[in-house]
């Protein structure tokens, strides 16, 4: 098991590969019910930004998807969910598909990202506290939990409430 992952956007024939990964990363399949109504989601999905991790066969092991969101009226990215195949996990295989999918949406022209997620993971990528910058929830989440990525440093992140898609259901 090296720690050299080949990145790429998901492709249709990687979508069982990709729902097995998020099974397997999770207790329940909520995750990957919640990639499947993504998916469906003209509003949520871009194309491009579901991204895979794979190892040297070409099997993809990681995954992590961005999906439109909205900061009041700001269109922005969601990151959510992430996830690896759990013997695969710690081998940089998650901070790779995260890394491939921020890089893709900047080449898309994308500008914000959130994510929440473990606090302790996501600033190693950029993140910083969402609060910070006058970013929120309707739902309550521990403060530090909820962050927020700017990948433009000319652009800086708008305040405001933090609008998902959706199949999130918040």
């Amino acid at each position: 098991m090296g720690n050299s992952w080949i990145t790429r956007a998901e492709t249709g024939a990687d979508i069982p590969a990709v729902r097995d990964i998020i099974l397997a990363a999770f207790p329940t399949p909520a995750e990957a019910d919640l990639v499947d109504a993504l998916r469906a989601d003209p509003a949520a999905w871009i194309e491009g930004l579901s991204l895979v991790a794979a190892d040297e066969a070409g099997h993809p092991v990681g995954h992590a998807l961005l999906t439109r969101c909205h900061i009041d009226a700001t269109p922005a990215l969601c990151l959510a969910p992430c996830a690896v195949r759990p013997e695969r996990q710690r081998t940089g295989a998650g901070a790779a598909a995260i890394r491939a999918a921020l890089a893709a949406a900047r080449s898309l022209g994308e500008h914000h990202v959130v994510v929440l997620g473990h606090p302790a993971y996501y600033p190693r990528f950029g993140f910083t506290r969402a609060s910070g910058q006058g970013i929120g929830l309707t739902i309550d989440v521990p403060d530090d939990a909820l962050m927020a990525l700017s990948l433009d440093a000319g652009l800086p992140l708008p305040g405001g409430t933090v609008r998902y898609a959706a199949p999130f259901g918040i």
